[in-house]
């Protein structure tokens, strides 16, 4: 084995990139990066009925948006090319003929129909249902027999009996299973095909992965890698299985709970910073060890380490998530945070597709005056409705505000002063907000909170001068004539 730190992340072509498998990638990379070793991207692509044409693509684009880069693929190339399952059936070949041949492996003629009877038969005992071994032994004239009926074999490994099998985890210490828990299993399917755990074995071992650093629900897997580690004479890498994902609810987070985004790519369509994906997926199950939770990529590097792997499930906290992206945002240029907003507004039919000056201006200034509010860029809808509204909705709050004895002297001083403005702009409008109070003796929240409240209908919002400069003379003046 290679004294170089070499790991993969080898996700199948099935669809998009999935929050638990963005964490074993970025969990690899981090590693790799630590330890001056390489990241390699390895698709398992054997599942030949539920690989997407697409998937590769978009699974590569998906961790690109995220800030990963790798030093052998499909895409780069590298010394332990081809980087894909079904190019690799050549190799596979060689070693499933040298189990054959070694008496570690065999063929195997049931029918699905004879396994599911034989799983019913067992079932009916109150056994666990496993495959019995019937064609263990088999004669090269039963084989020929099986054969004339057209029967086509499986290959099968052959698990040895009354086995202790130890798996070293980095994270979970040593696992064992009992062998005869597990039953003799298939490595070849019927169309010739090898199935995951052997494919994913042979891969690890001639690309030389010194370290398998995958989610807690491969760990029922890694025996049988163990198993085919041994019956081949390699030496098994080290193993870390990190933790569970957990929804909000505590329970394992499934593809088709609705209460979780769980794709990388809707993440970068709503408008969420990768930086910010990137810290926050970090964190699932894995800590820095101090206080400090907002973490630069090169940080996390520094930081990462295998014996901070949390065996505690993480659970998916959309709170912390949204906070921590809203961190971001703050801190980020003002150009970024427009790029990342203005699409929704345009998709939402708020603005076209094609701006002029002005209003690529206007919409400019008004993303930026609620960029310490955006969670994501998404929300830029719903946080500036009122600017794109005709009327002015007001709740009874508002209503009670407007009602207040002094709010119509107010208003029609406010009016009067926006009538004489030649520039209809926050620094003007701030200085006849301040003459408004000389002219009447109100101030504070007597004097901005119904102008607010009249011109937007909430009690609460961004700066109030900007706000009203970007809402426009004639919205405005209309608002305050209603109510005066």
């Amino acid at each position: 084995m290679s004294n170089e730190v070499r790991v993969r992340f080898a996700p199948s072509p099935t669809g998009h990139l999935h929050i638990g498998g963005a964490r074993s990638a970025l969990f690899n990379y981090l590693f790799a990066r630590n330890q001056g070793g390489k990241f390699i991207v390895r698709i398992e692509d054997t599942d030949q009925v539920r690989n997407v044409d697409t998937a590769t693509e978009k699974l590569m684009e998906s961790m690109k948006w995220l800030g990963l880069d790798w030093d052998e693929s499909v895409d780069v190339g590298g010394p332990h090319a081809p980087y894909k399952s079904m190019d690799r059936l050549d190799i596979y070949n060689q070693y499933v003929d040298q189990l054959l041949k070694e008496g570690k492996a065999y063929h195997c003629y049931m029918t699905e129909e004879e396994l599911e009877a034989e799983r019913e038969e067992q079932r009916r005992r109150g056994e666990t249902p496993m495959y019995s071994g019937r064609d263990r032994n088999l004669t090269e004239e039963q084989k020929k027999a099986y054969e004339a009926e057209g029967k086509k074999p499986v290959v099968r490994f052959m698990v040895p009996k009354g086995q202790e099998i130890v798996v070293d985890d980095a994270v979970r210490g040593k696992v064992t299973f009992d062998s005869d828990g597990l039953g003799d299993f298939v490595i070849v399917r019927q169309d010739g095909i090898p199935t995951y755990n052997f494919a994913v074995t042979i891969d690890d071992h001639t690309m030389e992965i010194t370290h398998v650093i995958r989610g807690e629900e491969h760990l029922s897997n890694a025996p049988r890698q163990v198993l085919i580690y041994e019956g081949l004479g390699f030496e098994p890498p080290k193993f870390a299985h990190a933790s569970l994902i957990l929804n909000e609810d505590r329970q394992k987070m499934s593809k088709r709970d609705e209460s979780i985004i769980q794709f990388v790519e809707q993440y970068r369509d709503l408008g969420y910073m990768p930086e910010a994906i990137l810290n926050f997926i970090a964190l699932l199950g894995w800590s820095p060890g101090g206080e400090e939770e907002l973490l630069t990529k090169h940080q996390l590097i520094d930081a990462f380490s295998l014996d901070r792997v949390i065996k505690a499930p993480a659970v998916f906290d959309t709170k912390k998530l949204s906070w921590m992206n809203n961190q971001y945002m703050k801190e980020a240029d003002d150009d970024r945070v427009v790029w990342l907003s203005l699409p929704h507004l345009q998709k939402a039919g708020r603005l076209p597709e094609f701006l002029s000056e002005e209003l690529k201006q206007w919409a400019y200034d008004l993303i930026v005056l609620h960029k310490e509010k955006l969670d994501c860029g998404a929300d830029i809808v719903p946080l500036t409705e009122l600017f794109f509204e005709n009327t002015v909705d007001y709740d009874e709050d508002a209503k009670a505000i407007l009602a207040e004895e002094q709010v119509p002297e107010v208003m029609n001083a406010f009016l009067e002063n926006l009538h004489a403005l030649e520039q209809f702009e926050a620094a003007e409008i701030k200085q006849a907000m301040k003459d408004v109070q000389k002219s009447t003796g109100h101030k504070g929240k007597k004097l901005f909170m119904p102008i607010r409240v009249a011109v937007s209908g909430q009690q609460h919002g961004p700066d109030l001068p900007q706000m009203i400069a970007l809402l426009g003379r004639r919205v405005v003046t209309e608002r305050l004539k209603a109510l005066v």
